[in-house]
């Protein structure tokens, strides 16, 4: 079996092992304004730093705790806003995609296709997105230690597909209440695949308000900082004009106008840590 890349190029810039990037949006598509004033802003902010980043927003979240919580505008429409926000924002584009039948359509618009925590060992899903050909981005679920991912990603590998990278999001500590192990993304590191590590989701209490989660947004800079130090290669944030107005995951999303100021301290961190390359 074939090693995952280190390092793969989309839209002109590197994702991978060897630098530091970004994966920010909010957490389901609310509009198609939204998140094209969202993208536009994050494009902004990373043409600015010159850090590679992918606008991250779901077409559906099909793992809400309750029956009545927004999930989004469904696979057609979604993927018709993320292609405006690729085109409009120049920024690539990632979602989630929770069962198998959805990830050619979703292939045809997403540059990296992303399996949710809850669904990181259904076999099946696993290898439709790898045999897309796009990038997989397999989040680590909450019931998984850090050395058990490798099967995972050979999920992913046995399809040819070399482009796998695996996300950190916290682990079930109880319950609503999630922990993260920074040696976790060293353990993970191991496999190969770069390492991302979920700022927001681990910072989320999950259905920590009965019928919807909770979360607390002041720890996201915090455990970012430490991740980005303990080895992570990519950070994955929720990001929101007003999140306390978010319709998912508000409690946990970072306020968009903290973005750039957080990025610029996880790129300097990052240079430290690794010798001056950025």
């Amino acid at each position: 079996m074939s090693a995952p890349n280190d390092q793969t190029i989309i839209a002109g810039q590197p994702f991978g092992r060897r630098r530091l990037f970004f994966i920010a949006g909010p957490c389901v598509l609310e509009s198609r304004d939204l998140a094209l004033g969202v993208a536009e802003r994050l494009a902004e902010v990373a043409h600015g730093l010159g850090a590679p980043l992918l606008f991250k927003s779901s077409f559906d979240k099909a793992n809400r705790t309750s029956l009545g919580s927004f999930r989004g505008p469904g696979l057609d429409q979604g993927l018709r806003i993320l292609e405006d926000v690729r085109r409009q924002s120049g920024l690539p584009v990632i979602s989630d995609v929770h069962a198998p039948d959805q990830a050619a359509a979703a292939a045809q618009v997403l540059d990296v296709l992303q399996i949710p925590a809850f669904l990181c060992r259904q076999t099946d899903l696993l290898q439709a997105a790898g045999r897309t050909g796009k990038p997989v981005n397999v989040k680590k679920g909450q019931f998984v230690a850090p050395h058990d991912v490798g099967p995972l990603a050979q999920k992913v590998l046995e399809t040819g597909n070399r482009d796998v990278w695996l996300t950190e999001r916290g682990f079930s500590f109880g319950y609503n209440n999630l922990v993260v192990d920074m040696r976790g993304l060293a353990i993970m590191g191991q496999s190969g695949c770069p390492v991302v590590f979920d700022a927001t989701h681990s910072v989320q209490l999950p259905s920590g308000q009965g019928g919807c989660s909770g979360g607390d947004r002041r720890f996201v800079a915090t455990l970012a900082r430490a991740a980005v130090a303990a080895g992570a290669h990519g950070v994955f944030m929720e990001v929101h004009p007003n999140p306390d107005q978010a319709l998912c995951d508000g409690p946990n999303s970072l306020p968009l106008d903290q973005v750039e100021a957080l990025m610029k301290q996880l790129l300097a961190i990052y240079e430290l840590i690794n010798g001056g390359e950025a």
